[in-house]
């Protein structure tokens, strides 16, 4: 956190947000459901390995919400999702808390001027709240559904993402938990 403020130069207000990326695809996501008594719900089922990922940074204290959608999980993808975010508050020091993927560790990641990356520790995915946006986005947009195209797959979670970003009061609902929103 030393080295935040040391990079926070200019004394722009801080702005503390969770990143994770997760893979969508065409393989289908038979998940419960409500059916009526006696009958019994049919699931299709695909297993085509086929996939694209998806990008995101919350703020737990407000709901926002900046979403990038990528063919490739690597480096160059990454720097560029930075780069989307912090020129989406160019007068806010962000400070971005994330895992240790590898693509956030590259010698070639670029980090924004305006931003600061926290490295959560090794094998920790409960202290990140962003990993709760995949679940929810799988179970309310994905589950149960079959994919005829990766279009499809790509049209369904720009869906997903954008009725989430639409609802902040949700997303802070999500994400807000004690602790994170304490240490703001």
């Amino acid at each position: 956190m030393a080295s935040a403020l040391r990079k926070n130069h200019k004394r722009l207000k801080a702005r503390v947000m969770f990143q994770d990326e997760a893979r969508f695809g065409r393989m289908s996501d038979p998940r419960p459901c409500w059916a009526p008594p006696g009958v019994r719900p049919t699931v299709p089922l695909a297993l085509v390995r086929e996939y694209t990922y998806a990008y995101a940074a919350v703020s737990p204290n407000d709901g926002r919400l900046h979403t990038r959608i990528a063919a490739r999980m690597n480096t160059a993808t990454m720097s560029a999702f930075l780069s989307q975010v912090a020129r989406a508050h160019p007068d806010e020091f962000i400070i971005m808390v994330l895992d240790g993927a590898p693509s956030h560790r590259g010698n070639e990641l670029v980090t924004p001027e305006n931003m600061c990356l926290i490295r959560l520790p090794p094998y920790s995915p409960e202290l990140n709240p962003a990993e709760l946006l995949w679940d929810e986005l799988r179970e309310k947009y994905f589950a149960n559904r079959l994919f005829d195209s990766m279009l499809a797959v790509q049209k369904q979670l720009s869906h997903g993402l954008t009725c989430m970003r639409r609802n902040p009061k949700a997303l802070k609902s999500l994400t807000g938990w004690d602790w994170a929103i304490s240490s703001l």
